[in-house]
């Protein structure tokens, strides 16, 4: 279990990879790390998939996509040793970033890639007036009945008709009054 401590020090870096390599890499970098004892400094280990579906012969065929061919993305502490070990990787051809610095990638970088999940700061609770401020339910006032953060929804009921109805809406669909 990596030490807090440090591991608050640490951000994602991409690392360039042979075309194809990128799984290769993965593994040799994850094969080092533990072999070096180095889980402190080297965190995370990603290559980013995406799932694509593809219709052939009239059957929907689903299949896992390198959302960015060529790159992999590691979550470290940079220091003299991390970065030699990723740089001298088996199918690592560099860091991304001028010349040979390595340049960590932003948190709205990280957020738009979606490899680290954030929790999201809510300024409504259950019991909360909230309006729809997105969605075919825009402008709407309802009650937050229930807020689900793994699936990233919230219940809220919302007048309509005359009754109340409960509706499923993303966390970031409605803002409290």
């Amino acid at each position: 279990m990596p030490n807090n401590e440090v591991s608050e020090g640490a951000k994602w870096y991409v690392v360039h990879t042979y075309s194809g390599y990128e799984n290769k890499v993965k593994a040799n970098l994850e094969k080092i790390v533990e072999n070096r004892n180095l889980q402190d400094y080297i965190l995370d280990i990603v290559v980013p998939m995406e799932e694509q579906i593809e219709i052939k012969d009239g059957k929907k065929k689903a299949s896992l996509k390198k959302v960015f061919p060529g790159y992999v993305l590691v979550k470290m502490i940079m220091n003299d040793e991390s970065w030699y070990v990723v740089r001298n990787t088996r199918g690592v051809t560099g860091f991304v970033g001028p010349g040979s610095k390595a340049v960590p990638l932003s948190d709205e970088e990280i957020r738009a890639i979606g490899v680290e999940e954030f929790a999201p700061v809510l300024d409504y609770e259950v019991g909360d007036n909230v309006r729809v401020v997105s969605g075919p339910l825009e402008n709407f006032i309802g009650i937050v009945e229930e807020i689900n953060l793994e699936k990233k929804k919230v219940r809220v009921s919302v007048s309509m008709f005359g009754r109340e109805t409960p509706v499923e809406l993303e966390l970031f669909q409605i803002q409290k009054i």
